[in-house]
């Protein structure tokens, strides 16, 4: 007993710290948001480079250079995706994005026409894989946090890029919590083999609370568009939302690994923390552009 609430004290510490970290991240302003996020993109990789090796023994092999150059062209393209706010020195970060992502990739390129790896393809296809799966993914988060951002004055403004971003991630969060809670009472029918603790029943009712408490909670803005905006994102995440979770479920099963990390003791790693935005992200961007830009 005394293991387990140890084990309990250790969880709930790392979720307080977490939820602050994260909050700060996401409301101070637009550079602690890139920040954040940033961090989250790189942790993401080193689990992904983990994971993969893992699975394909080949990739687990990559030089160095390659390791850390898929990287920076995923950083780049998150810096490409900054808005003209997003300067130092009348320097726009964009275009360093731009240039870091082409002189990255090109170099990556380079270094594997000369390896004598005889598996370069594979890992290459790999990599490109990765920056689908991660930097894509975190690109188009920050290019959620360029909606709604309105300046006032030089040096005082009023941002509320973060509104898409919160609706997003707390639609995750709710689904999650509805569906665990639903699950636990009603569960009956496993969802999937990949992770035989998700029921049909636990899904469904998630989503359907998602959606309902979300669409409840905008409904008091008399702006339609901002509700049906609303139960467009909430929706998306709630179904893209599972399907990221089942998807690093899988990879970790083939890796035949539990988490995969260890940044917060008690909860895993960068993968299993965001598994469901990195899925649900690029869906709700596409949405978004294509029905509400």
């Amino acid at each position: 007993m005394a293991l387990q609430i140890d084990t309990l004290k250790t969880r709930s510490f790392t979720a307080l710290i977490f939820v602050i970290v994260m909050l700060c991240g996401l409301l101070i302003n637009y550079w602690t948001f890139f920040i954040l996020f940033s961090i989250i993109h790189f942790g993401c990789w080193f689990e992904y480079q983990k994971i993969v090796g893992l699975i394909n023994k080949s990739y687990s092999s990559i030089s160095t250079i390659h390791k850390y150059l898929v990287m920076l062209c995923g950083w780049g393209f998150m810096l490409f995706m900054c808005n003209p706010k997003f300067q130092f020195q009348k320097i726009f970060i964009t275009e360093i994005g731009k240039w870091l992502s082409i002189t990255s990739f090109s170099l990556l390129i380079l270094s594997e026409i000369f390896t004598k790896n005889p598996d370069k393809l594979k890992n290459l296809f790999n990599s490109l894989l990765g920056l689908l799966y991660i930097s894509l993914s975190w690109g188009l988060m920050i290019h959620l946090r360029n909606y709604g951002m309105l300046f006032k004055g030089k040096s005082l403004f009023f941002d509320f890029g973060f509104a898409l971003p919160i609706l997003l991630i707390a639609s995750i969060w709710i689904n999650d919590t509805m569906a665990y809670l639903v699950g636990s009472l009603i569960g009956k029918n496993s969802l999937s083999s990949i992770s035989p603790k998700k029921t049909w029943e636990g899904t469904i009712g998630g989503a359907i609370l998602c959606v309902a408490l979300i669409s409840f909670l905008v409904s008091f803005y008399i702006d339609y568009s901002l509700f049906y905006l609303a139960l467009t994102v909430s929706t998306l995440a709630s179904i893209f939302g599972t399907l990221g979770d089942l998807l690093e479920s899988k990879l970790k099963r083939l890796a035949n690994i539990k988490d995969s990390g260890s940044f917060m003791p008690g909860h895993g790693g960068f993968l299993d923390r965001f598994d469901s935005l990195l899925i649900a992200t690029p869906i709700v961007s596409l949405a978004i552009y294509c029905f509400f830009s």
